[in-house]
C-alpha cells in the first residue's frame, strides 16, 4: 500500500516516454514540496516539463492538500492548470476531483507527490499509477520533520 510505482529525484526527471511506457495518459500533481519549494519558489524547468506533457497529449490537474487559495491560484495560472485545493490526500474526495476534470479512467492516471502518507497512499486507493518524488527542500515543521523521518524508514 505505500510502495510506489516509480521513484525520481524530481518530477522534470519524469519523462513523457516513462509515462507513455506506463500506459500513463494523465497526469495528478502535487504542489508543496514537488513542484514549489518550501519558500514558493518553481522548480526550475517545472513550467518547461507541464508544457512538454501537455504537448504530448497527456492531460493535467493539481491536487494539493494546502489551503492557501493564492498560492494555488498563481501556479495554476503559471502552468495553465485545473487545480484542487485541500484534497485531503489520501482520502479518494479530492483526487475523484481531479479525476473528473481530466476525464481519464484512474488506472490511466499518474498521481505524482512528495508524501508516502499523502501522496503514495492516497494514488494505491485510487489504483492509480504512483510516483513518489524526493521533497525539494527540508521540512521546516517538527511534525514533518518526524513524518519524513517515518517515511525515510519505510
Amino acid at each position: 500500500m505505500i510502495k510506489p510505482d516509480a521513484i525520481f529525484n524530481k518530477v522534470t526527471d519524469i519523462s513523457v516516454e516513462f509515462l507513455k511506457e506506463n500506459h500513463i495518459k494523465g497526469v495528478i500533481l502535487d504542489v508543496d514540496n514537488t513542484l514549489l519549494n518550501l519558500d514558493e519558489e518553481m522548480l526550475p524547468g517545472a513550467k518547461e516539463w507541464v508544457k512538454s506533457l501537455k504537448n504530448n497529449g497527456f492531460k493535467i490537474c493539481i491536487a494539493s492538500n494546502s489551503v492557501k487559495k493564492s498560492k494555488l491560484d498563481r501556479v495554476a495560472k503559471e502552468l495553465d492548470l485545473k487545480y484542487i485545493r485541500w484534497s485531503l490526500k489520501p482520502l479518494k474526495r479530492g483526487l475523484k476531483k481531479a479525476l473528473r476534470i481530466i476525464n481519464i479512467q484512474n488506472k490511466e492516471v499518474a498521481e505524482i507527490g512528495d508524501q508516502y502518507f499523502t501522496d503514495v497512499i492516497g494514488a494505491k486507493r485510487m489504483k492509480m499509477f504512483s510516483i513518489l518524488t524526493k521533497p525539494i527542500s527540508n521540512e521546516k515543521h517538527w511534525i514533518n520533520k518526524v513524518k519524513r523521518k517515518i517515511e525515510q524508514f519505510l
